[in-house]
């Protein structure tokens, strides 16, 4: 059997989450009377510190509703160039909101305040002005990178300064907290807005939160009917999502496990690997003369799943349904692999 270290998306609900959802009292959402709904988006609200949040589809789309609330169409959006938002979900920033990026190198994976000052462009005759400045946390192109609540502040001070909101997309957020041990409602203190997943590393099978104060929510529910997102019955995907929040803690173990395939992998020669902060774990493969694409296919041949993520660069992801006996194997299995391509 393939061990699929792909991301940790590819996570299957508990048979618990499964019981949870079909026992699950149910509503109609768009209306507020899903219970279950209702509930996961109090308890998630707390649990990051914020007055309000919203239960919606994807990750994607809570970042794309928070950058159409946040700014006017026009305006500029300040981000790491390599951050998800930017990267990785289809130009919706330029498509759904109208709104223009200005990416700057964020070399330990946030913006500096002296990067956030020379990007901010102030609103005039001939320019639109800075509408937002969006954080990431972990920050998954740079390599599962956890930010300490410091950068955050930092970040979100300096755009505050300069009347610009912020927005965090924590899609991977508790993995930073428990890799750091800070409270999450201290890692959102001082932005605006947060995003986070409940089906990467929590294992929920579908949904995410953005948390809020109550008049940012108010505007996100009208935007996420606009985008399609407004669900019916929902509770039936929320009760797994309840249950998600109770599996924080045992981050530490991806974590872990992270940290054992790294070293296990940099024993290889030819693999150059990086220390990972949480569950992410970048291999690159110059000094093998192999590209990334072909390293992903020959690991699969064996039965390891990994993703091509640059020329030279593969991602694995370790997860709740990744064990340590699976890390051991995977290392074996990518050994041979290694061994295969250098025949």
């Amino acid at each position: 059997m393939a061990i699929d270290l792909r991301s940790d998306t590819v996570t299957r609900p508990s048979d618990a989450m499964r019981d949870a959802a079909a026992e699950a009292a149910v509503g109609d959402d768009v209306y507020g009377e899903d219970p279950t709904v209702n509930e996961l988006e109090a308890a998630a609200a707390d649990r990051v510190g914020f007055p309000d949040a919203m239960y919606v589809p994807t990750g994607t789309m809570g970042n794309q509703i928070a950058a159409h609330v946040h700014a006017d169409r026009g305006e500029e959006i300040v981000l790491d160039r390599m951050a998800h938002i930017y990267d990785w979900e289809l130009g919706g920033l330029a498509q759904l909101s109208g709104l223009q990026t200005r990416a700057v190198d964020a070399v330990d994976a946030v913006p500096t305040p002296e990067q956030i000052d020379a990007a901010y462009v102030e609103e005039s005759l001939h320019r639109p002005g800075t509408g937002l400045i969006a954080l990431e946390n972990t920050h998954n192109a740079r390599g599962g990178v956890a930010v300490p609540p410091a950068s955050i502040s930092a970040a979100a001070d300096a755009a505050h300064d300069r009347g610009v909101p912020v927005h965090l997309d924590g899609a991977r957020l508790f993995n930073a907290c428990v890799a750091l041990d800070v409270d999450p409602a201290r890692m959102t203190r001082d932005v605006d807005s947060v995003l986070f997943c409940l089906s990467k590393g929590l294992g929920a099978p579908v949904g995410s939160i953005l948390a809020g104060d109550e008049d940012f929510i108010a505007d996100a529910r009208r935007v996420r009917k606009l985008f399609g997102g407004g669900m019916r019955q929902a509770g039936l995907i929320a009760a797994p999502g309840l249950l998600a929040l109770e599996n924080v803690d045992r981050l530490a173990e991806d974590h872990e496990n992270a940290a054992r395939f790294a070293a296990g992998l940099d024993e290889i020669d030819g693999l150059r690997v990086s220390d990972p902060d949480t569950n992410i774990v970048q291999v690159y493969t110059d000094e093998l003369g192999v590209d990334a694409e072909t390293f992903e296919a020959v690991c699969a041949e064996h039965g390891v799943l990994g993703g091509a993520h640059g020329d030279y660069l593969t991602r694995f992801c370790t997860h709740l349904d990744v064990t340590r006996a699976d890390v051991e194997a995977a290392v074996d299995r990518i050994g041979d692999a290694v061994d295969d391509l250098r025949d």
